[in-house]
């Protein structure tokens, strides 16, 4: 069987849990095609991404000549197929006139991905914003079938404008990473659609799986690893720590990633003379990751919007208890027995629950930590969700 994964920008610092699942897939005797449509960055921190790279086809980065040449091909190929695609495009025109400019935009790219498949029986997208789109049009094009998996917030914050509904009709399957993600898009398609509608979780790679030597020291530093952004809540979490400061200083946070609040923050940081308590990583590859989470009395990640953060799993994976927010599909790992749930967007509740992990003795400590690692050895194993995966994909065909 061969499968075409379609995703915006891939490889990516973000998306190391689709490089997971395509490895996955191919151990489980798939062979994978990657497909990005949008350039990668080249100076990607993980080796594993950039081997990733050397791997996969670029669609802009082919030139407007190919494109076009590919598109007036399919004209000229199959002229009916193209202009039932292109029907597509003229309702997103009727609908919202720069919505259809961007149909028109996906219909190339679709073309050129359409004329490069040889041999593909699936094509699968990740995200249901335009890799979705742009494999509902290679679909339609070509006969292929193709999914798409949502992860969510983006998809459900404009379900009308990425025409989710249309999506999910014309797809084989579509999947969900949580049950909540499942019920949103139950909410936003047709219910004679909701059978086709399945959950497959986000793996955890062997690096944060592996066994590892039991703690004796948890240490006094927590760690937020994720997007430098306000839909993370980062700078609810540096209000926190200038709180938290007010009643200790014994304490530690490292951020752990990048993004366009980079440089506000660093300015809020050193506007409250917080630099002693608070530093900034930047991005770094998944082994430094790992050994920042193994050095952690906890992670948090006070985020206002989410699907179910791989991050979250990678440390309970690696028996590093967990202060998160009580959105999503989040409550579905998270409880008090391997961490703290508090409400997002309050402050008072993150301090707390700060304080209530720095006050925890080693013992409960370890054992979150425990409770966390069995839950996601059982839930978000990437070999055996590869291979029930690849179950799933080869009964598609």
């Amino acid at each position: 069987m061969k499968i075409a994964y379609l995703v915006n920008r891939y490889p990516a610092v973000s998306h190391s849990f689709i490089r997971r699942e395509i490895l996955a897939l191919e151990a489980a005797g798939v062979t994978v095609d990657r497909y990005s449509i949008r350039p990668f960055d080249t100076d990607l921190p993980d080796p594993a991404d950039r081997a990733e790279g050397d791997r996969t086809r670029v669609v802009v980065t082919q030139g407007a000549g190919a494109l076009l040449a590919a598109t007036c091909g399919l004209l000229v190929a199959r002229p009916g197929r193209f202009f039932r695609t292109l029907r597509i495009v003229m309702r997103a025109f009727a609908d919202e006139p720069r919505r259809g400019w961007r149909q028109l935009f996906y219909l190339v790219e679709a073309c050129w991905i359409a004329r490069a498949f040889v041999g593909v029986d699936h094509l699968h997208a990740h995200f249901g914003t335009n890799p979705a789109a742009v494999a509902r049009l290679v679909s339609m094009l070509t006969d292929i079938p193709y999914s798409f998996t949502v992860h969510g917030p983006d998809e459900f914050d404009a379900p009308g404008a990425l025409d989710l509904r249309g999506k999910v009709a014309d797809a084989r399957y579509v999947m969900a990473i949580s049950s909540y993600g499942r019920s949103q898009l139950m909410r936003w398609s047709d219910p004679r659609d909701w059978p086709k509608i399945q959950i497959v979780p986000c793996g955890v790679d062997r690096l944060f799986t592996q066994a590892n030597a039991p703690r004796t020291d948890h240490g006094m530093t927590l760690c937020c690893v994720a997007r430098l952004s306000a839909q993370k809540g980062i700078p609810l979490l540096i209000d926190a720590v200038a709180e938290l400061a007010r009643r200790r200083s014994d304490f530690r946070l490292v951020l752990v990633g990048d993004g366009e609040m980079r440089a506000e923050l660093e300015a809020t940081i050193a506007g409250r003379g917080l630099q002693e308590l608070v530093s900034i990583t930047g991005f770094v590859g998944a082994s430094t990751v790992r050994d920042i989470l193994l050095s952690s009395r906890a992670m948090v990640l006070p985020s206002f919007a989410e699907g179910l953060p791989v991050v979250i799993m990678e440390a309970l994976a690696l028996e590093t208890p967990v202060i998160v927010t009580a959105i999503a599909g989040v409550p579905e790992l998270v409880d008090q027995a391997c961490g703290w749930v508090v409400p997002a967007g309050s402050i008072s509740a993150l301090v707390d629950a700060m304080e209530a992990a720095l006050g925890c003795d080693d013992d409960t400590l370890a054992a979150k930590g425990r409770v966390g690692r069995e839950r996601v050895l059982e839930r978000h194993d990437s070999t055996r969700i590869g291979a029930d995966l690849a179950l799933l994909l080869q009964n598609m065909t």
